[in-house]
């Protein structure tokens, strides 16, 4: 299955809230979200990586969720499918819109000049990291205060947050 279609899948089979069609709508036809890759340089570097990670954090979690340890020892098994999606799914819908394709120069292996195909970042909206994120589906989605904060902060140690 194509990323893409299993996004579709896993969404509308577990994201049912008042709000969920008209996020996925915005998805869908008014960003790049699919298309769109999730960094510059990092993760998810290449046209469908915003869409890719999404799906890898969304199987990253569900595994994890499912542990003995996670639910026993840390109390973590008590979350809906539905909170699962969103937090895992959407967490990065910042990056919509955000990413310009362009090119840079960098030198071969003969050391000669050439233009290799790149990413600029450009935000239109620069709230934040997880803070844009939950401003984004906060405007489509009542999110649960545990699920605000999850995306919030999905950055964890790596956020450039002060401590």
């Amino acid at each position: 299955m194509e990323p893409k279609e299993e996004f579709l899948a896993l969404y509308r089979e577990h994201i049912t809230r008042p709000g969920s069609q008209e996020l996925l709508d915005y998805l869908l036809h008014k960003s790049d979200f699919f298309t769109a890759p999730a960094s510059t340089r990092f993760h998810g570097n290449y046209p469908g990586g915003l869409c890719e990670h999404s799906l890898h954090v969304y199987h990253c979690l569900t595994d994890y969720l499912s542990r003995p340890r996670a639910q026993e020892l840390y109390r973590m098994g008590n979350y809906t499918p539905e909170t699962v999606a969103i937090v895992a799914l959407l967490h990065d819908i910042c990056k919509v819109n955000c990413y310009k394709q362009s090119t840079r120069n960098v030198k071969d292996k003969q050391g000669n000049w050439q233009q290799v195909p790149w990413y600029e970042f450009e935000d239109n909206l620069p709230y934040g990291h997880g803070e844009k994120s939950v401003y984004i589906l906060s405007g489509y989605l009542r999110l649960s205060r545990e699920e605000a904060f999850a995306i919030r902060y999905h950055m964890g140690f790596s956020g450039t947050e002060e401590t």
